[in-house]
């Protein structure tokens, strides 16, 4: 897959927010949470066996390297991707954090609370 796919992909995926994605957002947006610049649904694009791969994070800090993913239901039945991917994120060098879309919906303090400490990682 062309790099231009999968940005378009990202593209759309920032079009079609989940509400859980566009209430955090609404917190990491603008440099909000310890000044820290956040992208959403922003590519990640690596080669593997000289083959471009990518994944799409929900929201990404380049200078921390910090994938914020949000896990809704569909992740209940993706959970060996899921882990995969995490893997092969972390040997990358990126630090990555998982909420469930319930944990932004009812607990949004302490989710920003566990934002900031892997920021200060």
């Amino acid at each position: 897959m062309n790099r231009f796919i999968i940005r378009e992909r990202a593209n759309k995926l920032r079009h079609n927010q989940t509400p859980a994605e566009r209430m955090l957002w609404t917190y990491l947006r603008k440099r909000q949470l310890n000044g820290k610049k956040f992208l959403r649904q922003h590519p990640i694009i690596f080669t593997y066996d000289t083959k471009v791969q990518h994944f799409i994070a929900d929201f990404y800090c380049h200078e921390k390297m910090l994938i914020i993913e949000l896990d809704g239901g569909i992740h209940d039945t993706q959970k060996e991707y899921d882990e995969m991917r995490e893997s092969v994120l972390r040997e990358m060098g990126y630090q990555v954090i998982r909420f469930r879309n319930e944990e932004v919906f009812r607990n949004i303090d302490i989710v920003l609370l566990k934002i900031k400490e892997g920021l200060m990682g």
